[in-house]
């Protein structure tokens, strides 16, 4: 997976689109409307806190009033008591909601990604980095949690306290409350041209992230050829430098919101000094009482705090927004089959005696984006490939490294669509089946024959749910695997470690084997099924294949004649065109190619 770069640097990325569509608040909204009964609760808290808020000043200002005219406060105290007591309670039950409703947005935005990223088509992972990708899942659906959590349901209070505010500074003192909009006005102008930045920062620095997400995956998935190679240094440069660079995105951010921060400050406390100015002049010269001086000053704190939550609640939604983007190019994609196709499909009659047929197909990986905007060229792997394998026979594949062997698999399980020509499974053409019933007909294994990290059960159970512990370790000794169940104690729940490093080659393929024979699939397909087995493994392993063959269609890649040289028809594969089809003797004698490859295993 890993492939090391020049001076450090890594493996070339593709090239960003400058004009990808920003998301739109729209596109936020069904995330929020999953927890509307939570919204409208906050909502109703929010109201409740904003109308105790507006009580405080004014029950203030009864109290100064009583004192200054020697009444007896009595029921004043309690009051002033109760609204303090109310807003605390209501302040604290308003962020128990909201936090939880924001943990629902998270988890709602992580179940439709992971939902989606292991159904998009397989072109695409060519295309994108692992990490990029994990960081769409992890970091990026984080930031939702924002939009909720620092101010958005909040505005309904804080538009309460603001009107009730300015309503109530109105009556009390027109010309302070003039001044006081003023100073404002100034400050809401000048946040706003800055705040529009914070999204596309944003956007910038979780792409930042996902880089250096990526680069810590590579690193990590291939860290014993890195070690190995003793390239530890310029892998750690590479990641060092993306995170330098999400560090430098993120500084960015902070000089904005630097920029932001200290002007709600000085508007708060310009209109404060000009409040307690003119307030001062005016309480002097009679014209206002203190207690209402006091009691505006206090309105006037409650109108700004709204203020400062909305430009809040506005920077939390361009953040979010920001992620949004990043995640609404993940859901975007087309998914690899629709939900119609997806569902169980009735069993099909074969047409004839032919399990699988390719007619004159083509095909050729699509160019890939380079880091200057520019595309590579398509490669052609398969140039009008044309052959029949019959249901119950037994066929290999050979040929040179990169001929097409392992293309034509992924294309008979339609991870990939032929540029040209047509595939047919039981005479039916394989794009009038489903992908699910396609697979479902067909068992494959890979070359790299790769393990998921986990218990052997579970790697067992991926492709046969319900097996029981007897079928488990009956399939683990068809493949000689009972001493790995030996030498733990756990049996069926020893963990094979990431990527089932805890097994050797051999034992990784076998288990990978052992999986798909589970499956009982009435088609295997193996690649390079043996090449990590030693002689002993390798004669036990053909005898377990020959065991489960019966029946069974089975196609082999192989690199070594020997596993494939009893085989019912042998196709031979170069530079994506077919050299030759016979058996093991006819090849010999009419294929040059093959005779070489023979001569070379001491096989002719």
């Amino acid at each position: 997976m890993s492939m090391m770069g020049g001076r450090g640097r890594g493996p070339m990325r593709p090239a960003r689109d400058k004009n990808a569509p920003k998301a739109k608040f729209s596109q936020l909204w069904p995330y929020l409307a999953e927890h509307r009964g939570a919204l409208i609760v906050a909502v109703v808290l929010s109201l409740i806190g904003a109308a105790v808020s507006l009580a405080q000043p004014l029950v203030v200002g009864q109290v100064i009033t009583a004192v200054q005219e020697g009444k007896d406060l009595g029921y004043l105290v309690w009051i002033l008591i109760a609204v303090v007591l109310g807003s605390a309670v209501a302040s604290g039950a308003l962020y128990y909601v909201l936090a939880k409703a924001g943990e629902g947005v998270v988890l709602s935005a992580r179940g439709q990604l992971a939902t989606r990223l292991l159904r998009l088509p397989i072109p695409e992972y060519d295309l994108r980095r692992t990490g990029d990708l994990v960081s769409r899942v992890s970091s990026d659906t984080t930031l939702l949690r924002a939009v909720l959590t620092q101010g958005l349901v909040d505005a309904a209070g804080g538009a309460l306290i603001f009107v009730g505010s300015v309503i109530a500074m109105a009556i009390i003192d027109p010309v302070l409350l003039g001044l006081t909009l003023l100073m404002i006005s100034i400050a809401v102008a000048s946040i706003g041209f800055s705040a529009r930045r914070i999204r596309s920062a944003t956007t910038k620095a979780q792409e930042r992230v996902g880089d250096m997400s990526a680069s810590v995956e590579r690193a990590l998935s291939a860290v014993r050829t890195i070690r190995a190679a003793g390239a530890e240094t310029r892998e750690s440069s590479q990641i060092q430098d993306d995170a330098r660079e999400a560090y430098l995105q993120g500084v960015k951010i902070a000089k904005i919101n630097a920029g932001v921060t200290p002007i709600g400050g000085l508007a708060a406390n310009g209109a404060f000094i000009v409040v307690l100015g003119v307030g001062g002049y005016r309480v002097a010269s009679g014209e206002t009482p203190v207690a209402s001086l006091v009691t505006f000053i206090l309105l006037m704190f409650l109108m700004i705090r709204p203020v400062g939550q909305a430009f809040g609640a506005y920077s939390s939604v361009q953040t979010g927004l920001g992620a949004l983007a990043r995640i609404q190019e993940v859901l975007d994609l087309p998914l690899e089959d629709t939900d119609a196709e997806r569902k169980e499909t009735p069993k099909r009659k074969a047409v004839n005696n032919t399990a699988i047929e390719f007619k004159k197909v083509s095909f050729g990986y699509a160019g890939t984006p380079n880091p200057d905007g520019t595309v590579s060229e398509s490669r052609t792997v398969l140039d009008k490939v044309s052959f029949k394998i019959e249901r119950g026979s037994r066929v290999a594949i050979v040929g040179p490294s990169g001929s097409g062997k392992s293309t034509t698999f992924s294309l008979i399980e339609r991870f990939y669509e032929p540029t040209s020509g047509e595939i047919l499974l039981d005479g039916q053409p394989v794009q009038s089946i489903t992908r699910g019933a396609l697979r479902s007909q067909i068992g494959y294994v890979e070359q790299d024959a790769p393990v998921l990290a986990g218990s052997i059960r579970e790697n067992l159970l991926i492709g046969a749910p319900d097996a029981t512990d007897k079928q488990l370790k009956a399939v683990l000794s068809e493949v000689n695997l009972t001493d790995v169940l030996k030498r733990d104690k756990r049996g069926l729940d020893a963990e094979v470690g990431e990527q089932g490093i805890m097994l050797s080659g051999g034992e990784r393929q076998r288990l990978a084997i052992a999986r798909t024979l589970l499956a009982a699939p009435p088609i295997l397909l193996l690649d390079e099924s043996t090449s990590s087995l030693d002689g002993i493994n390798e004669r036990l392993m053909r005898e377990a294949i020959d065991s489960v063959a019966k029946n069974r269609t089975m196609i082999v890649i192989a690199h070594r004649l020997s596993t494939v040289i009893d085989s019912d028809q042998i196709i031979v594969l170069e530079k994506g065109k077919i050299l030759g089809v016979g058996t093991h003797k006819q090849l010999v004698k009419t294929v040059p190619l093959y005779k070489e490859l023979a001569r070379s295993q001491m096989l002719a």
